[in-house]
């Protein structure tokens, strides 16, 4: 077979060179590198294996095939993988065999018959598109090998005698555009190609002619056009009409006019008069766009694409580019039809692309000695792509745009004249900021405005009602519970009203500063807040007439009626009404025009139909059940604590020797307000709850109507597979019925099954069930088909797995195949009238193919497993088919003559050992080739990606070859020009391109894997950067470059380039992806783009949907009306485009233990669950892969990213946000998916969550937040929030209403330990008396406590339910509940908690200090050990800090105000603390443990006199970056700002995150310490008439907090003198001298600490609960003291360690000037470096401490590996084996730090316990000495009493002489009413 093809093949090429002769001798611009080989020629067709389908990933005959024609063609290519092909052969011999049953049905092309054949192509053989004319009658005579069209690359183009302008005039057009304009030659090769490829997609489904009108309206003219809108939003439609003069004088008269968008319109309205309306000049627009010829249309086409495909990062500013255009478009009008001399190449690039560029690079670099350097400035700071596209918008943005000279304006050239001008623009002056990305939490309230309106407006309506104690204030009594007065309470309620209207004034304040004023685009925010401040005035009037002016009952009442009525009516308008559109003249009389703002950021689509029902119902339910709930469970219930606490009397402290009692009588009012704000934050919790459930419910329901779930049996999806297989897979209403639907049905499911086979998911014996089998009929000599009993076995119990593996890979294929199709799916059309589309796949540095050493070896020495093991134990019975498969081609299957022997057998499974576990015997190239494929198949790479996608390549040429079995019959003879002709077609029609940005500079390694895709997949094509040397003027010159397989090899091994396109510098200047995407994208072909990540997979069943895909685009029909006809009704708008289709994601790296199950379900909750009911509500996004993409829309707005560095790190979403703004509608596809890989480790996927978090921060600092969050109608904004920012507002909700919720337990257990709490009985009436009379009701308080922990749980909680419902919606119920169990089993509530302060942390840290850079999150599997030294560098300032803090406020919470739920509070403190350790495989191995042990001491001390990039100091200086930022220059180098780094954050959020966010830790930690040190209730009396003294605590506590630093003040100053004296010296005799006063200074810190701490435990009288108290404020102030320092002590870090070092050693001399100013600061560094040191050695050794009991349970090690891999014990991890010097060392090791752990696990336990035992036996004269020191009282008193209640003593309303509230039933002269019955006040 091989020989033949090469015949054929050889002389198809022979033919083929003809044919391009003629071609390339009449066109001098085709370069020798373009030959239309590249469409039709050199082809690799997939092997026509004896079985007749099309096999797996890897087509080894077809590759063999590949090299042999490069050989022949004299390539000469040599490769280590040439001979790695040589035996497959017989491998397809073997299934042939395998298979014979049913090999010889294919060879039957009778009617009926099993034929496995195709028609030919409609187009390319005769037959029109279905629904287009006839082009060509149909020939079979002769040879159709030497036909022109069989070659023609564009045929449903060129092969029509009716097209409006042939392919060789449209060259002629591209020839003459880059002879004047100057367009690199290459760029018109490339653009051609795209556009003919367009032409001959849209004409493969319409005439010749509606395609060419199509594809210009969707260019150029259309109602959609971006260009067209772009074109009447700017008011070019004047352009031009007025001579310069005139314009000028218009100008004049029109200076002092105000700079907004109103004052435009009304402009250009009058500009146009009264005959020039804005419907006639659009009706203008239309004729001329209906008039114009073909040849005009294709112009205007090819020079935007050539405009296009030249403008480089111009690209992502399509105004920008449609003004480029329109100067180009007007000079080429104004030139003469003679032809003159060609402009110089380049010139284009140069003059108009490159001065826009250098712009945009200098923004955010400057080259230093070739070397870019990033700019230290932030984004309010850089000019980025969307301030210089917006200068676009207006017209007085273009008339900003001035030349070099300062003075002449481009616009006031005449339109022809302005192209010419372009290189003398002077873009410096011209562009500036259009919205100010200033880093600041300010964004949300204007962003969000409303979502704080309905939340604080609500809340204070609820609290207002509920709180009549607060309204009657200091008169209030308990045993009366008087209520105010009716207008009081009312009138308290209509406040609300103030509360919605502040919150909107102080959005419009914020919002000014963030839009400039200059900016055409800026709202009229003066009136606006005029209005708002009247509305205000008018929301608090009413009130302060009844509270302060109290008048006639009747009067007040009715006024504070109307206060409730205008405040609801308020509420209802800054709520249901965006910003924007606020106080808007409704009877204004509109001028026609669309604003610019209004066209490109509030083109909002509609919903339609069944949708704008249900978004309004969705969220009418969410918040009818969020407010009803929130007011019982929330409002309600807090009711009583607020009667309580105001009532509550602590009068009797003794406060503070300095502060009084100022503090400590109010405390339970500071309780009262942390509660309150607490119950806040919970109502914003409970939204984000109710949203998650009733989006689970409806996708539920959804799920059902549409049949998506399993739970739908009458459907029957197995019994009816095969005849939805017909009607829905295949096109069958085009096609002539010639054959039984069972025929080609069985082409389809066999070819499925067999890629699975091929997959290795499926054995031998499965495959023979499930395959169609020809079997001899009842009629003689003939054949017919048996079907499978699989569909209707299956049907009846979907449960059943007789014929799969059970819970297998091929199940869930073929299940989700089978119950995709039940589901609603657009008609196919056929293949040839498809459109054509592209996968895009960017690529960095991912892995391509594994190579042997990385399968077979550990990964590094902390590992345990080799990925190949790994991968068999995840994987076992895809490993026991591909060792089938390869003992079979290996030859060394058992006979069946020697099978029954029991030696043979024992010997065979001896010789099998090698197959089993490493999956070949022999290791020559091909065996060895095939288990790094196998392995790279089953893990995240980017050949899983190629080979899972060029799937549709294959399904292209099956769905061909079966709906047009005629080809099968011309082809009969020619079975290698029928697989030419199949991979022709599935060329045409598909492309796939990975933008390689690094593949010049690729390792070997690199670009033989890179080599080895292109040769097994020759039309895959490469999109890479390529660099010339630099030039004269210093910078290299970047080019763009593009090969494929079938590009000519060099002689040095590397590939010619197809296309070479110079670029105007290097054009990653973002984050680097968007970039990528963005100088490939002019390589993609076709109407629609998939955008896929290099993780991703697919399969060949889904990939045979993919026309219905493309039909969700609905541009599919044909359209038979002109779209530049006007609507019947002249008002009738088009509809809008689909922009994006979204698609189902299965993550294929679930299962893979418990951190990847988590990850995986996220994305599978997200993508599938949420995703069904946002594309409902119109809340879907784009979120990269693998999302389908409107190749012109969205190529023509910006590009598929968008890319400014750092403010788009999440570049997706961006191009999602801009679609819908820009009027495209986003959809989302249920029936269709492709795989997805997920991290699987904790650091990786910790790693990508801190990216996400990092990338929302900076979404919130965008101007797209803003458009959407003030112009989007109020159910789409919220759609839009709560599937976005909501969630990670709701995750810093979450961890604030933690920490808040602890310090008000803080607050409360300091209150209920230093009062008498009530007997108290929620049952009985709340006015009975409390007693004992004077106690404090603190008890009532606890059940709020109580219901606030149960409010945290259920938040909590609902991060499962979604998980749960989908796993039950598509799985067995079993797997579902399986799965559920594991997650519990795995404490996966730890990493939820952790999960959630990560995601907090990142955007709190990223709005403060910013830093969002793109973190690479690797994907490989996780099973090594990381160290713990690393572990607690990565998360101590994310979680373990923060952690910690809380579990000492939580520790004394539970000694003081314990409850059984506090158990979830631990759960949580711990999940904060040990979930990095928890999650590290084999963590509690016990030898590891403690060699562990010693790395983290080690890395604790070193790195001081010596660098080491792993070491504490390394970690702290690092984490002092964030706030210091680097010096701009360091020594010896020119600059150490490098293009990575992250500027210095401003000093403003410093100071607030830094500073301010401490210091209120501070206070709330130093309160409730004042307080419990505050005597309270000691009376004289009752402690033997002892004098009662306040004490000095708040000294006490400083003298704890600043002793330490003292002391470390002075270790530091002799060290620094000695360092300074005698360094050199001692370094002379001693290199380690400084590491020796490193380590002193650092013990006498860690030292230090331990004093301080016991000096507060003697100070309080070694009373352990107020000692916490005293430990947790110190702390706090701790803290606040070094963060201190740091903000405003120290300056700039240096990038070098040197000066650290120069400390200890006193080498300043090294850094020469900085040798005067860096000891200083060195000095102030080490003050603050020393108690972090101790601190964190402290908290280090807890943390150990702390899984002391774990590693102490037996076999800990294979069990905590159970929990984290999901592994069977008998499948467990082997032990590492060391020789036997190093198990001996080890051992020596690990015994000596196994002793120094224990002993200081002593210590520690000494410090706590010793004092506590040891203080009752201490002498008083030792505490006598604190009680007066130098005139403080530091003593804290112990053992007083406290008790100052009067027991059962009547008071109130029973105590003799009562004239209170309850004395009478009537109206009070307060105003305040009293119910009946006496009841008691406590004080």
């Amino acid at each position: 077979m091989a020989g033949r093809y090469e015949d054929d093949h050889m002389g198809y090429d022979e033919a083929h060179d003809g044919y391009n002769q003629p071609e390339q001798s009449r066109n001098p611009y085709w370069g020798e590198t373009y030959q239309e080989s590249d469409y039709g020629g050199v082809d690799s067709a997939a092997s026509h294996n004896a079985a007749g389908y099309f096999d797996d990933r890897y087509d080894y005959q077809r590759d063999d095939t590949q090299y042999e024609q490069y050989q022949d063609n004299g390539y000469g290519y040599q490769s280590s993988y040439a001979d790695d092909y040589d035996g497959y052969d017989e491998r397809y011999e073997s299934d042939q065999r395998r298979f014979g049953e049913f090999d010889g049905m294919h060879d039957n092309g009778e009617p009926g018959s099993y034929n496995y054949s195709r028609s030919p192509s409609q187009a390319s053989f005769g037959a029109g598109a279905s629904n287009v004319s006839s082009k060509f009658p149909i020939d079979y005579s002769g040879d159709l090998l030497s036909s022109s069209r069989m070659r023609e690359p564009y045929p449903a183009w060129a092969s029509d005698a009716n097209v409006p302008i042939s392919k060789e005039e449209i060259e002629d057009v591209f020839l003459d555009l880059t002879a004047k304009f100057g367009f690199q030659r290459d760029s018109m090769r490339n653009m051609y190609d795209h556009l003919m490829t367009l032409l001959d997609s849209r004409a493969s489904r319409k005439t010749p002619i509606q395609a060419l009108i199509s594809l210009h309206a969707d260019y150029i003219g259309g109602e959609n056009a971006n260009y067209r809108k772009w074109y009447f939003a700017a008011g070019l439609e004047l352009d031009g009409k007025k001579t310069t003069s005139a314009a000028d004088g218009a100008r004049s008269k029109k200076k002092k006019k105000s700079r907004n968008v109103e004052a435009s319109e009304t402009e250009v309205s009058q500009e146009l008069g009264e005959e020039d309306t804005p419907e006639l000049m659009e009706e203008r627009w239309r004729s001329r766009m209906r008039t114009m010829l073909p040849h005009d249309r294709v112009r205007q086409l090819a020079l935007y694409l050539l405009c296009w495909g030249e403008a480089n990062q111009v690209r992502f500013m399509p105004e920008c580019l449609c003004f480029i255009f329109k100067c180009t478009d007007d000079y080429y009008e104004s030139l003469s039809s003679e032809a003159g001399e060609p402009v110089e190449e380049y010139s284009f690039l140069n003059h108009i692309i490159t001065p826009l560029y250098q712009y945009l690079r200098d923004q955010g670099y400057e080259i230093r000695d070739g070397v870019y350097v990033r700019r230290e400035r932030d984004h309010d700071k850089t000019i980025g792509y969307d301030d210089c596209n917006q200068l676009f918008w207006y017209h007085e943005g273009l008339q900003r745009i001035v030349l070099s000279d300062k003075k002449t304006r481009l616009i006031d050239f005449s339109p022809s004249e302005r192209y010419l001008q372009f290189k003398d623009v002077d873009w410096k002056k011209s562009f500036f900021k259009t919205y100010k990305e200033t880093r600041s939490w300010s964004h949300l309230v204007v962003n969000f405005n409303r979502i704080w309106i309905l939340h604080l407006t609500m809340f204070w309506f609820y609290t207002a009602a509920n709180s009549p104690t607060l309204i009657v204030g200091s008169k209030y009594e308990q045993q009366v519970n008087q209520s105010p007065p009716k207008a009081k309470q009312m009138s308290m309620i209509g406040f609300g009203g103030a509360v919605a209207t502040l919150i909107q004034i102080l959005a419009t304040i914020i919002e000014w500063a963030f839009v400039p004023r200059r900016w055409p685009g800026a709202q009229k925010l003066s009136i606006r807040l005029l209005i708002l401040i009247a509305i205000l005035a008018l929301n608090v009037a009413p009130g302060i007439k009844i509270f302060f002016f109290p008048g006639p009952k009747k009067l007040d009442y009715y006024l504070s009626m109307g206060h409730v009525s205008t405040a609801v009516q308020t509420f209802l308008l800054f709520v249901l009404v965006p910003s924007s559109k606020l106080f808007t003249n409704p009877f204004k009389k509109s001028t026609g025009r669309v604003g610019a703002v209004e066209t490109f950021t509030a083109a909002f689509p509609p919903l339609h139909g069944n949708n704008v029902i249900f978004s309004k119902l969705f969220w009418a339910i969410v918040f009818g059940a969020k407010f009803g709930e929130s007011y019982v469970f929330l409002t309600l219930s807090f009711k009583d604590p607020i009667r309580y606490i105001s009532i509550m009397n602590v009068d009797s402290c003794r406060g503070d020797r300095l502060l009084g009692t100022i503090l400590c009588r109010h405390q339970p009012h500071i309780l009262l307000g942390l509660m309150m704000f607490t119950d806040l934050i919970f109502f914003f919790l409970d939204t984000y709850l109710w949203y998650v459930l009733v989006n689970t419910v409806f996708s539920v329901l959804r799920s059902f109507f549409i049949g998506s779930t399993i739970w739908t049996p009458w459907r029957n999806i197995f019994v009816r597979l095969p005849k939805r297989i017909y009607s829905k897979v295949l096109a069958t209403t085009d096609m002539e019925i010639k054959y039984k639907p069972k025929v080609l049905i069985s082409q389809v499911w066999n070819a499925v099954v067999i890629s699975m086979y091929r997959e290795h998911l499926l054995g031998i014996e499965h495959v023979q069930k499930l395959l169609y089998h020809q079997v001899p009929s009842e009629v003689y000599g003939k054949r017919t088909l048996r079907a499978p009993t699989f569909f209707v076995a299956q049907g009846d119990n979907w449960l059943r797995s007789d014929f799969y593996p059970k819970y297998s890979e091929a199940e869930r294929r073929i299940s989700f195949f089978a119950q995709s199709l039940s589901t609603p799916i657009p008609a196919p059309m056929p293949v040839d009238n498809m459109p054509t589309f592209t996968v895009l796949i960017p690529h960095y540095s991912e892995k391509v193919l594994f190579s042997l050493r990385e399968i077979i070896r550990e990964d590094d020495h902390y590992s345990r497993l080799t990925m190949l093991d790994y991968l068999k134990q995840l994987h076992p019975h895809e490993w026991a088919c591909f060792v089938e498969d390869t003992k079979a081609l290996a030859n060394e299957s058992p006979s069946p003559e020697n099978s029954s022997s029991s030696g043979n057998d024992a010997r065979d499974k001896v010789d099998d050992i090698p197959f089993y576990c490493i999956g070949f015997k022999s290791s020559a190239p091909e065996y060895t080739l095939r288990t790094r494929i196998w392995a790279s198949l089953r893990s995240q790479t980017l050949y899983r990606t190629v080979s899972g996608f060029m799937n549709y390549s294959r399904a292209l040429k099956l769905l061909y070859r079966v709906e047009n079995p005629e080809i099968t019959e011309l082809f009969r003879d020619r079975p290698d020009a029928l697989d030419r002709q199949l991979e022709r077609m599935a060329r045409r029609k598909f492309r796939m391109v990975i933008a390689m940005q690094r593949y010049a500079k690729f390792s070997s390694e690199e670009m033989e894997n890179a080599e080895f895709l292109l040769r097994a997949y020759p039309d895959l094509q490469i999109a890479y950067l390529d660099e010339d040397p630099p030039t004269e003027d210093g910078e290299p010159s970047i080019y763009s470059c593009l090969i494929d397989g079938h590009s000519e090899i060099l002689e040095n091994g590397s590939r010619s380039p197809k296309f070479r396109i110079r670029l105007s510098g290097n054009p990653i200047l973002g984050d680097g992806k968007s970039d990528n995407q963005n100088h490939a994208l002019i390589f993609h072909r076709g109407e629609y783009i998939q955008l896929v990540d290099a993780n991703q997979d697919n399969y060949l069943e889904e990939c045979l949907k993919i026309r219905s895909v493309l039909a969700e685009f609905e541009e599919i029909g044909p359209e038979s009306d002109n779209p530049y006809d006007a609507n019947a009704d002249g008002k009738e708008k088009p509809s809008q485009p689909v922009a994006i289709l979204g698609a189902r994601e299965y993550i294929f790296s679930e299962n893979t233990g418990v951190l990847g199950d988590i990850a995986a379900g996220k994305e599978q909750t997200f993508g599938t669950l949420f995703a069904r009911t946002l594309a409902q509500l119109g809340g879907k996004l784009h979120y990269g892969h693998p999302d389908f993409l409107n190749g012109i829309f969205m190529t023509t707005r910006g590009g598929v990213s968008k890319a400014q560095k750092g403010l788009h790190l999440n570049e997706d979403i961006f191009a999602g946000m801009n679609a819908v703004m820009r009027g495209g509608r986003i959809k989302h596809c249920e029936y269709y998916q492709c795989g997805k890989g997920r991290d699987l480790g904790f650091g990786s996927i910790l790693n990508f969550i801190t990216k996400i978090g990092t990338g929302m921060g900076e979404q919130m600092l965008s101007r797209e937040y803003y458009y959407l969050g003030t112009q989007l109608p109020l159910d789409r904004f919220l759609s839009f929030f709560y599937a976005h920012p909501g969630f990670h507002l709701n995750n810093i909700f979450i961890m604030l209403s933690v920490q808040l919720f602890l310090v008000t337990l803080l607050n409360l257990g300091a209150l209920k330990h230093e009062t008498i709490s009530c007997h108290y009985n929620r049952h009985v009436p709340i006015t009975d008396p409390l007693y004992p009379t004077g106690c404090a009701n603190t008890n009532a308080l606890e059940d709020w406590v109580y219901r606030c922990v149960i409010s945290i749980v259920f938040v909590f909680i609902m991060s499962f339910i979604p998980l749960t419902v989908q796993d039950l919606l598509e799985r067995d119920p079993w797997v579902a509940f399986q799965r559920l169990a594991k997650h519990v089993l795995s404490f996966s509530a730890f990493f939820e908690v952790f999960v959630c302060q990560v995601y907090s942390n990142a955007v709190q840290q990223n709005l403060a200090l910013g830093g969002a850079r793109y973190i690479g999150t690797g994907r490989g599997f996780a099973t090594a050990r990381i160290p713990f030294g690393v572990l607690y560098a990565r998360f101590a300032g994310p979680s373990i800090y923060f952690g910690i803090r809380l579990l000492l406020i939580l520790l004394f919470a539970t000694c003081t105000i314990w409850q059984g739920v506090l158990v979830w509070f631990w759960i949580t403190v711990l999940g904060l603390t040990i979930s990095p350790f928890l999650y590290n495989p084999h963590q509690f191995a016990w030898s590891d443990f403690f060699i562990d042990y010693r790395d983290f001491v080690r890395w604790l001390f070193r790195g001081h006199s010596r660098a080491h990039a792993s070491s504490w100091i390394a970690y702290c200086r690092l984490s002092r970056v964030r706030t210091t930022g680097y010096k701009r220059k360091t020594i010896g180098d020119p600059s150490d700002q490098m293009r990575g780094d992250v500027p210095r954050a401003p000093i403003q959020n410093i100071l607030f995150s830094e500073v301010l966010g401490p210091l209120f830790l501070v206070a709330a930690s130093l309160i409730p310490y004042l307080f419990i040190n505050a005597q309270t209730g000691v009376l004289s009396e009752r402690n033997d008439n002892e004098r009662i003294e306040a004490t000095d605590s708040l000294v006490r506590l400083l003298i704890v907090t600043v002793a330490p630093i003292a002391i470390n003040m002075g270790m530091l100053a002799a060290i620094f003198a000695m360092s300074c004296l005698m360094g050199p010296l001692l370094n002379l005799c001693c290199k380690s001298s400084g590491r020796i006063l490193a380590g002193v200074a650092h013990v006498v810190a860690i030292v230090s600490l331990v004093i301080s701490f016991e000096g507060m435990f003697l100070l309080e009288h070694f009373n352990f609960k107020r000692c916490l108290t005293g430990a947790i404020a110190a702390a706090a102030l701790h803290t606040f003291i070094i963060k201190l320092i740091t903000t405003l002590a120290l300056t700039r870090e240096m990038k070098t360690s040197q000066a650290s070092r120069a400390f200890w050693t006193g080498q300043w001399y090294s850094l020469g000037r900085h040798s005067v100013t860096q000891p200083a600061r060195e000095f102030l560094c080490k003050v603050t470096e020393m108690s972090m040191f101790a601190a964190d050695f402290m908290l280090g050794h807890f943390l150990l401490f702390l899984m002391l009991p774990i590693i102490a349970i037996p076999r800990v090690d294979m069990l905590h590996s159970s929990m984290l891999f999901w592994l069977q014990p008998s499948r467990q991890i082997r032990a590492p084996v060391y020789s036997m010097k190093q198990s001996k060392l080890r051992q020596r090791r690990v015994v000596r730090w196994v002793a120094i752990y224990f002993l200081m696990l002593v210590v520690f336990l000494g410090l706590i316990v010793a004092p506590a035992v040891a203080g009752k036996y201490i002498p008083s004269s030792v505490f006598s000495l604190f009680e007066d020191l130098a005139g403080f009282h530091l003593l804290q008193p112990n053992g007083q009493d406290r008790n100052n209640t009067n027991g059962t003593q009547q008071t109130g309303t029973g105590m003799v002489g009562y004239t209170g509230a309850g004395f009478q039933t009537s109206t009070l002269s307060s105003g305040s009413t009293a119910t009946s019955g006496g009841k008691i006040r406590l004080f």
